[in-house]
């Protein structure tokens, strides 16, 4: 158990983001960790035939184990919207003394593994072979699915923003993580790994939504810089599912087939351009759709940095239930 204590500079910077690095790097612990893998079939059956091609030395040595990676490997994103390709630039340029401090920590009281042996005496030179490794992985592995990733993560944050409006800290953290409950100063983590407490002197805290992460609370401490701990979102038992979505004929004889298809797509929050290109009508169509579909209560819309994300009311989820 470890009792996180946070001053008030922390409650003030407590932010959420998502992470297409760190839903990367958490994939690659699932490759080794069975006791998680039937959770993810769907996407082992369709990545591992691709994966024999790769060449994955440092990555596949620096997340050597279900629970544990490198800490640099995973920074707490500066952004609510953090982008894969900014993300890994910063990994690129991770200071010696740190690349050197992360591998410390992972090898114990034995020698630096011989993988790492490069990259433990000259990260300056080795962190660019890193950084092409985890490029190439994130092309095959996970940005194929990176879109569903992101729309579920959208929807957590969207879940987690109205928390803190209604019921602050206090509701944020009721539903969070099993491994997470509020206590004394700040909020105490359920884990038989460690025992102890943990201060974050002003520094932060990043909530990650990481679909890689499941079933786990993965946490990094960073002072000075933001803590991260990233938690599986909601809806996690959605996510692989690739089943043909109800196609709503009754329903679209009433409101019109494209709107009843731009409503079958909705469980996750979706872009104009995003709908566009899953159901094939244009982006001023599909705007024209979703303006009507607004208007009569069957979508939400808010605002994600330029875009905004319309998702399916639970009335319009009844009414493709009904009529499917």
């Amino acid at each position: 158990m470890i009792d996180v204590h946070l001053g008030p500079d922390d409650l003030a910077r407590i932010r959420f983001a998502r992470s297409p690095l760190a839903e990367t790097v958490a994939s690659v612990q699932v490759l080794g960790d069975p006791s998680r893998q039937e959770a993810f079939r769907p996407w082992l059956a369709s990545v591992t035939p691709l994966l024999g091609g790769l060449r994955l030395e440092l990555l596949g040595a620096l997340v050597g184990g279900p629970h544990f990676s490198a800490d640099f490997l995973t920074p707490a994103p500066e952004v609510a919207g953090a982008e894969f390709e900014a993300e890994l630039e910063r990994v690129r340029a991770t200071p010696a003394a740190e690349v050197r401090a992360s591998i410390d920590e992972l090898r114990g009281d034995g020698p630096v593994p011989e993988r790492l042996a490069g990259l433990y005496d000259g990260p300056e030179r080795e962190l660019g072979r890193l950084a092409e490794e985890l490029a190439a992985y994130w092309r095959v592995a996970v940005r194929p699915v990176w879109p569903r990733l992101r729309a579920l993560a959208d929807a957590d944050l969207g879940y987690r923003a109205q928390a803190v409006t209604t019921g602050g800290l206090a509701k944020l953290l009721a539903d969070l993580h099993p491994g997470i409950e509020r206590g004394g100063p700040g909020m105490r983590i359920l884990t038989p790994a460690w025992d102890g407490e943990h201060l974050l002197r002003g520094c932060g805290l990043v909530l990650v939504p990481c679909v890689f992460a499941w079933p786990r609370l993965v946490m990094r401490f960073d002072e000075p810089r933001p803590s991260m701990f990233a938690y599986p979102p909601r809806g996690f038992a959605t996510v692989w599912d690739r089943a043909p979505r109800t196609r709503g004929e009754p329903l679209g004889e009433l409101i019109g087939h494209s709107r009843a298809r731009l409503l079958a797509h909705l469980d996750l929050p979706l872009s104009t351009t995003q709908l566009a290109a899953e159901v094939g009508l244009t982006p001023a169509a599909v705007s024209q759709h979703l303006s009507v579909l607004r208007r009569t209560s069957l979508v939400t819309s808010r605002r994600d940095g330029r875009a905004v994300l319309y998702q399916r009311t639970s009335l319009a989820t009844e009414l493709l239930r009904q009529t499917g």
